[in-house]
């Protein structure tokens, strides 16, 4: 078994429903292959960086899986038959060092996203909750008095 990513385009008119339908139906292809899939990662619906077949946005979604050379034939046939599908690429991991890269991006996939946000942000709000919290002992120690 060999270790690949694919990552698919889906079109952007579809409905919350079909794309989820559109992903269900890769991933079980993979499944019923002898696939093996290791990760998802949905990153969500992002602006292409050139317009594809009239689009400007794009659904992307990866996979991360093992499986046998053969199942990458037949997941590309898929790929290219599928008409909601606008781009799609395999990429094979051989040697060690890229298998390694690999279960490291499978590890990361695998973790809960942060939400980011910027240093000062943080900041702000440490020091807001600091001062409601000074606030309201101040409520509390008036009332008592």
């Amino acid at each position: 078994m060999r270790h690949y990513e694919t990552m698919f385009i889906v079109k952007p008119t579809l409905v919350e429903e079909e794309i989820k339908a559109k992903i269900d139906f890769f991933k079980e292809a993979i499944t019923k292959n002898g696939g093996c899939i290791e990760t998802c990662l949905d990153m969500g619906m992002r602006n292409l960086a050139y317009q594809i077949k009239k689009n400007h946005r794009g659904y992307y979604f990866v996979i991360y899986f093992t499986a046998n050379p053969s199942l990458v034939a037949e997941l590309e046939r898929l790929y290219g038959i599928n008409e909601d599908i606008l781009r799609f690429i395999v990429i094979k991991y051989e040697s060690k060092k890229e298998q390694a890269a690999w279960k490291t991006l499978v590890e990361r996939a695998k973790k809960p996203e942060k939400p980011r946000t910027l240093k000062k942000d943080e900041d702000r709000v440490e020091k807001t909750q600091k001062q409601e919290a000074t606030q309201s002992e101040e409520v509390v120690s008036q009332e008592e008095s």
